[in-house]
């Protein structure tokens, strides 16, 4: 079965995982991660399109993908989220969201940091996070760049890695750290 839908709130716990974790980690133990964040607020996702896959039990939101929730954004152009129907759920919910997969320019935001990537994967059963390619991390002046990024929105630990040694990248880790400016009184 194939819909296409143009703004819908269908499977918005969809996008909670760039909404919890992937901007936390430019400060390991940040607001996200340190559970000031209410994951139960209303989550609205918008895209230009979505597709349901039932028999393969993916819902896949596509172009200009947008997700709000409270104070966290996230954009991306491609969202895929990989569920189990009610029929095989044990608590009775209307779906087991287990993975979200996040690709083309995926970018996320809160009022203190931003993080951003090539793609990103929410191990959701785990409440694991990986953003890999082109990482870049901020919180204020501070910038952090790798090319992998991977949370635990358990222990709220972060680890920043750089990516294979290539012609012009040397596959490290690179961070700009600008300390606070005090002022004389």
């Amino acid at each position: 079965m194939r819909r296409l839908i143009r703004k819908t709130n269908l499977l918005a716990v969809a996008a909670m995982f760039v909404c919890v974790g992937i901007s936390s980690a430019a400060s390991a133990q940040s607001a996200l991660s340190g559970g000031t964040f209410d994951t139960n607020q209303p989550l609205e996702i918008t895209a230009d399109s979505l597709e349901v896959q039932q028999a393969k039990q993916l819902a896949i939101f596509e172009g200009n993908v947008q997700v709000e929730q409270g104070e966290i954004r996230m954009r991306a152009n491609k969202l895929v989220v990989h569920y189990s129907d009610s029929k095989s759920s044990t608590s009775g919910a209307p779906a087991n969201i287990r993975q979200i997969d996040a690709t083309g320019k995926v970018f996320l935001s809160s009022p203190r940091e931003t993080a951003q990537g090539d793609w990103g994967v929410y191990d959701v059963t785990n409440k694991h996070i990986d953003l890999q390619g082109n990482v870049v991390l901020t919180q204020g002046k501070n910038v952090l760049r790798g090319d992998k990024m991977t949370l635990n929105l358990v222990t709220g630990k972060s680890r920043v890695e750089g990516g294979p040694v290539s012609e012009g990248s040397k596959g490290r880790v690179k961070g700009i750290f600008i300390p606070e400016q005090k002022t004389n009184e």
